[in-house]
């Protein structure tokens, strides 16, 4: 069932507010970004785990409290130096973990950034491990997917809690199901500068009822009839279309891959109608995990102007 997260993961990365589905509910926004309320007066009870230094820094593993239970694994890389520092928030791609964006988190400290990657629920341990594959319960996997995003807004509560952080410096980085996370993180959480969104596919049903991708194409065969579209539906309010055009004021940095393999370029023009301005648009010729250097290099200097980063070279000697 791991590649078939792996595709869940991808098309939830956002939605469409098309005709050729149901999911209407998200049509009431305000009702929809009260899903991802929760507690902000319980306490973070941070555990960390130093694991390395590195030229410009030091990488630690923590844990924090998630408000829907349990702890929260992640890896946060703090500059060296006092500050005050911008801040990044990462959300990683749904068939990666938390050590995707290690490498660039890294990047950013030598620039003046603290970074926190946490994981999703699918990536801790018993008992809190929860898999988003029910796709015969398609509500339990949309409370599992809320916690996500709801263990994400937990993420700045303990970015903006740390004296070093500036409050006013910081940005969002989500990759593929990240995505998903930052178009609604971007409507319902103003707290952050900036917003960029890797790989977006614009709704759940252009992957589980519409793509082409041969795995995809097998796994509709071994369904019963209707079930993926109801489970599209139900989990439909929680689609990043419903919540993409509230962005704004908050600037949205959107790339995209050429040769996407899980979802077409008519998905992508629905996903960046859709957002809010400001915004800007960029095309690479890579597949979905976007892996061309040039996406990196434009993010960095994304972030420079937006959270004030210094610009240092990407590769160090």
């Amino acid at each position: 069932m791991r590649y078939l997260s792996f595709v869940v993961v991808l098309a939830l990365v956002a939605s469409l507010a098309s005709a050729q589905t149901d999911a209407k509910p998200g049509s009431d926004f305000q009702s929809a970004s009260h899903l991802f309320d929760y507690d902000v007066k319980q306490p973070l009870d941070i555990h960390d785990k130093f694991i390395e230094e590195f030229a410009g820094g030091s990488l630690h593993d923590i844990t924090y409290t998630s408000p829907k239970g349990g702890p929260v694994g992640a890896y946060l890389v703090i500059p060296n130096g006092k500050g005050p520092f911008a801040a990044v928030l990462f959300g990683h791609w749904g068939n990666g973990t938390r050590a995707e964006f290690i490498p660039e988190a890294k990047i950013y400290a030598r620039a003046g950034g603290v970074s926190l990657i946490p994981d999703y629920p699918w990536d801790r341990p018993q008992p809190w491990h929860k898999t988003p594959d029910h796709f015969d319960k398609p509500e339990l996997d949309r409370e599992i997917e809320i916690q996500a995003l709801v263990d994400l807004r937990r993420g700045i509560d303990l970015l903006l809690a740390r004296p070093d952080v500036d409050p006013k410096r910081l940005a969002y980085v989500g990759h593929s199901y990240g995505a998903q996370w930052g178009s609604i993180l971007s409507a319902v959480d103003k707290r952050m500068k900036t917003s960029v969104l890797m790989a977006g596919v614009a709704e759940m049903a252009d992957i589980l009822l519409r793509s082409d991708d041969p795995g995809m194409i097998d796994f509709r065969k071994s369904q019963p009839a209707g079930q993926l579209e109801k489970y599209a539906q139900v989990t439909g309010d929680i689609d990043a279309i419903h919540f993409v055009g509230r962005a704004a004021p908050i600037p949205l940095l959107l790339q995209f891959a050429n040769y996407e393999q899980y979802f077409d370029k008519t998905s992508m023009q629905h996903y960046t109608a859709a957002a809010s301005d400001p915004k800007k648009v960029l095309y690479y010729d890579t597949g979905h995990d976007l892996n061309d250097p040039q996406a990196l290099e434009d993010r960095y200097d994304w972030l420079v102007k937006r959270i004030d980063l210094r610009r240092e070279p990407v590769l160090t000697h």
